[in-house]
């Protein structure tokens, strides 16, 4: 009924208005942040899921760069190994020519073990010198037991474990001064060649795990990404579509409102009349 002390259709108009005003503002804060939860009272629930699902993202983002330092370690060492084993062979060469009963001593004193000692020294200096960010890969305790993490959880790792080299532990710090010696030594460096061809394998192996760690950590991050975009960034287009309804609602509000204010007026000009 009309009345003058309460405008009803006036505080009706005004709460349509506030509710469509409310709406378009936050429709206009997904489309500027391209995100479909603003505030955590947009989608308590999705914000929680959305924010695990990132971080888990972030997590995966941080294993790929894990792998990939793992894959540059084990390439490192492995190129030290692969000389390694070519100055092995070349002793090896070395010791079956001293070994060989037309050598004279003094020519294997002289000239053959002179290259020889040549070579256990340059062995000495490539597992010195093979580093990786400072750390000696080749002897110590660098590449004994490390994990590497590859997942979301503490036990996600691959375990490298990469025995030290020395000359020692290859076996081959004798001479080639006398038959005897060589002949002593073409079984040690053939012990040693072994030695290093199973450290190669061995890493070749863990390579070969990096690698499928690598591509399935990649389709995680692709697969999560992309559940994660679902929950939590706005879709432009439906965003508009609803924002374009919502600026309509919102400008009759505004009209209804102006007419509504007007009514209490035209009461008094009845009375008036």
């Amino acid at each position: 009924m009309p009345v003058i002390s309460t405008n009803n259709a006036a505080n009706s108009a005004l709460n349509y208005l506030n509710n469509n005003s409310s709406k378009e503002s936050g429709l206009l804060s997904q489309l500027a942040s391209g995100s479909r939860v603003v505030q955590a009272s947009d989608d308590a629930a999705g914000l929680a899921i959305g924010t695990q699902l990132q971080a888990s993202v972030t997590t995966y983002a941080q294993d790929q760069t894990n792998v990939q330092q793992g894959t540059a370690i084990l390439q490192t060492t492995d190129g030290a190994l692969a000389q390694i084993s070519n100055i092995l062979q070349r002793m090896m060469s070395l010791a079956t020519e001293a070994g060989s009963g037309q050598v004279t001593n003094s020519q294997r004193t002289q000239d053959i073990n002179t290259e020889y000692s040549q070579l256990q020294s340059e062995v000495t200096s490539i597992v010195q010198s093979t580093r990786y960010a400072g750390q000696n890969v080749l002897s110590g305790t660098f590449l004994s037991s490390v994990n590497f993490l590859v997942g979301t959880t503490s036990a996600d790792t691959i375990n490298i474990n990469i025995s030290s080299v020395s000359l020692a532990s290859l076996g081959v710090t004798g001479s080639v001064t006398t038959a005897s010696a060589a002949l002593t030594a073409i079984t040690a460096i053939n012990s040693a060649i072994n030695t290093i061809t199973q450290e190669r394998a061995k890493i070749g192996a863990y390579e070969s795990r990096f690698n499928f760690s690598l591509q399935d950590i990649q389709t995680n991050v692709q697969n999560l990404s992309a559940s994660q975009s679902v929950i939590m960034d706005a879709d432009v287009a439906s965003v508009k579509s609803t924002l374009s309804s919502t600026d309509v609602k919102t400008q009759a509000s505004v009209a209804a409102l102006t007419q509504a204010a007007q009514l209490p007026q035209e009461l008094l000009r009845l009375i008036q009349g």
